[in-house]
Protein backbone atom coordinates (compact mmCIF):
# COMPACT_ATOMS: atom_id res chain seq x y z
CA UNK A 1 0.00 0.00 0.00
CA UNK A 2 1.19 3.38 -0.74
CA UNK A 3 -0.27 7.21 0.60
CA UNK A 4 -0.19 10.10 -1.41
CA UNK A 5 -0.96 13.14 1.02
CA UNK A 6 -1.55 16.67 -0.99
CA UNK A 7 -1.89 20.10 1.21
CA UNK A 8 -4.63 22.56 0.93
CA UNK A 9 -5.41 25.77 2.29
CA UNK A 10 -8.27 28.11 3.08
CA UNK A 11 -10.18 30.70 5.18
CA UNK A 12 -13.38 30.19 6.99
CA UNK A 13 -15.40 32.04 9.80
CA UNK A 14 -17.77 30.00 12.03
CA UNK A 15 -19.50 30.85 15.42
CA UNK A 16 -19.97 27.73 17.67
CA UNK A 17 -23.16 28.30 19.22
CA UNK A 18 -26.55 25.51 19.64
CA UNK A 19 -29.63 27.77 19.70
CA UNK A 20 -31.12 24.66 21.99
CA UNK A 21 -28.63 25.77 24.56
CA UNK A 22 -28.11 28.41 26.89
CA UNK A 23 -26.19 31.72 26.33
CA UNK A 24 -24.05 30.43 29.23
CA UNK A 25 -23.99 26.76 28.59
CA UNK A 26 -22.73 27.69 24.89
CA UNK A 27 -19.74 30.00 26.65
CA UNK A 28 -18.90 26.69 28.79
CA UNK A 29 -18.75 25.02 26.02
CA UNK A 30 -17.40 26.39 23.46
CA UNK A 31 -15.32 29.44 24.99
CA UNK A 32 -14.13 32.20 22.36
CA UNK A 33 -15.38 30.61 20.20
CA UNK A 34 -18.96 31.51 20.81
CA UNK A 35 -17.95 34.99 20.08
CA UNK A 36 -21.37 36.10 18.87
CA UNK A 37 -19.67 37.84 15.69
CA UNK A 38 -18.23 34.66 14.72
CA UNK A 39 -14.20 34.22 14.66
CA UNK A 40 -11.97 33.06 11.79
CA UNK A 41 -9.78 30.35 11.05
CA UNK A 42 -6.60 29.82 8.43
CA UNK A 43 -7.15 26.21 7.72
CA UNK A 44 -4.78 23.37 6.51
CA UNK A 45 -6.30 20.56 4.56
CA UNK A 46 -4.52 17.47 3.99
CA UNK A 47 -6.23 14.70 1.39
CA UNK A 48 -4.79 11.54 1.55
CA UNK A 49 -4.96 8.60 -1.15
CA UNK A 50 -4.03 5.43 -0.47
CA UNK A 51 -4.32 2.27 -2.65
CA UNK A 52 -1.77 -0.49 -4.39
CA UNK A 53 0.89 1.17 -7.34
CA UNK A 54 -0.39 -1.27 -9.73
CA UNK A 55 -0.94 0.50 -12.81
CA UNK A 56 1.79 0.69 -15.28
CA UNK A 57 2.51 4.22 -15.51
CA UNK A 58 3.62 4.20 -11.61
CA UNK A 59 0.98 7.04 -10.67
CA UNK A 60 -1.39 6.14 -7.76
CA UNK A 61 -3.77 8.83 -8.84
CA UNK A 62 -2.54 12.18 -10.99
CA UNK A 63 -1.83 14.88 -8.68
CA UNK A 64 -3.52 17.38 -11.24
CA UNK A 65 -7.09 15.11 -10.70
CA UNK A 66 -6.68 15.49 -6.63
CA UNK A 67 -5.81 19.21 -7.19
CA UNK A 68 -8.90 20.05 -9.44
CA UNK A 69 -10.92 17.72 -7.34
CA UNK A 70 -10.30 19.39 -4.13
CA UNK A 71 -10.41 22.58 -5.49
CA UNK A 72 -13.68 22.66 -7.25
CA UNK A 73 -15.50 20.93 -4.41
CA UNK A 74 -13.68 22.34 -1.19
CA UNK A 75 -11.73 25.26 -1.81
CA UNK A 76 -14.02 26.99 -4.03
CA UNK A 77 -16.96 26.08 -1.79
CA UNK A 78 -15.20 26.90 1.66
CA UNK A 79 -12.80 29.43 1.33
CA UNK A 80 -13.34 32.81 2.59
CA UNK A 81 -17.01 32.31 3.91
CA UNK A 82 -19.28 32.29 6.75
CA UNK A 83 -19.61 28.59 7.64
CA UNK A 84 -22.99 29.62 9.91
CA UNK A 85 -24.24 31.39 7.01
CA UNK A 86 -23.16 30.11 3.47
CA UNK A 87 -23.00 26.28 3.42
CA UNK A 88 -25.73 24.54 3.61
CA UNK A 89 -24.92 21.62 5.90
CA UNK A 90 -24.42 24.30 8.68
CA UNK A 91 -26.65 26.78 8.13
CA UNK A 92 -29.33 26.81 11.06
CA UNK A 93 -31.72 25.48 11.52
CA UNK A 94 -30.60 22.09 11.32
CA UNK A 95 -27.38 22.95 10.50
CA UNK A 96 -24.57 21.09 12.20
CA UNK A 97 -22.54 23.21 14.40
CA UNK A 98 -18.84 24.20 12.44
CA UNK A 99 -17.04 22.50 14.73
CA UNK A 100 -13.47 21.78 12.91
CA UNK A 101 -14.77 17.82 13.46
CA UNK A 102 -17.81 18.37 11.83
CA UNK A 103 -15.93 20.15 9.14
CA UNK A 104 -13.87 17.52 8.39
CA UNK A 105 -16.73 14.99 8.08
CA UNK A 106 -18.30 17.70 5.26
CA UNK A 107 -15.32 17.68 3.32
CA UNK A 108 -15.07 13.71 3.80
CA UNK A 109 -18.74 13.60 2.32
CA UNK A 110 -18.33 15.87 -0.25
CA UNK A 111 -14.87 14.26 -2.00
CA UNK A 112 -16.07 10.96 -1.21
CA UNK A 113 -19.41 11.62 -3.09
CA UNK A 114 -17.46 12.95 -6.26
CA UNK A 115 -14.55 10.48 -6.14
CA UNK A 116 -15.05 8.10 -8.32
CA UNK A 117 -16.15 11.09 -11.07
CA UNK A 118 -12.77 12.30 -10.18
CA UNK A 119 -10.51 8.51 -10.89
CA UNK A 120 -12.93 6.30 -12.79
CA UNK A 121 -10.17 3.60 -13.76
CA UNK A 122 -8.02 4.28 -10.81
CA UNK A 123 -7.59 2.08 -6.99
CA UNK A 124 -6.75 5.14 -5.10
CA UNK A 125 -9.47 5.64 -2.11
CA UNK A 126 -9.98 8.26 -0.29
CA UNK A 127 -7.95 7.84 3.11
CA UNK A 128 -8.21 10.42 5.07
CA UNK A 129 -8.56 13.99 5.75
CA UNK A 130 -6.65 15.93 8.36
CA UNK A 131 -7.83 19.54 9.06
CA UNK A 132 -5.72 22.17 11.05
CA UNK A 133 -7.86 24.81 12.93
CA UNK A 134 -4.62 26.19 14.46
CA UNK A 135 -1.07 25.92 15.63
CA UNK A 136 -2.42 23.78 18.50
CA UNK A 137 -5.63 21.64 16.92
CA UNK A 138 -5.77 19.19 13.83
CA UNK A 139 -8.68 16.70 14.10
CA UNK A 140 -7.93 13.62 11.49
CA UNK A 141 -10.67 11.07 10.23
CA UNK A 142 -10.17 8.34 8.28
CA UNK A 143 -12.51 6.98 6.06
Amino acid sequence: MIRLTRRYRFCASHRLHVAAMSDEENRMIYGKCNNPHGHGHNYVLEVSVAGDNASPDGILAPVPALDALVRSQVIEKFDHRSLNQEIPAFRAPGGAVPTTENLAREIQRILSERWHDAFPSSGARLDRIRLEETDNNYFELRT
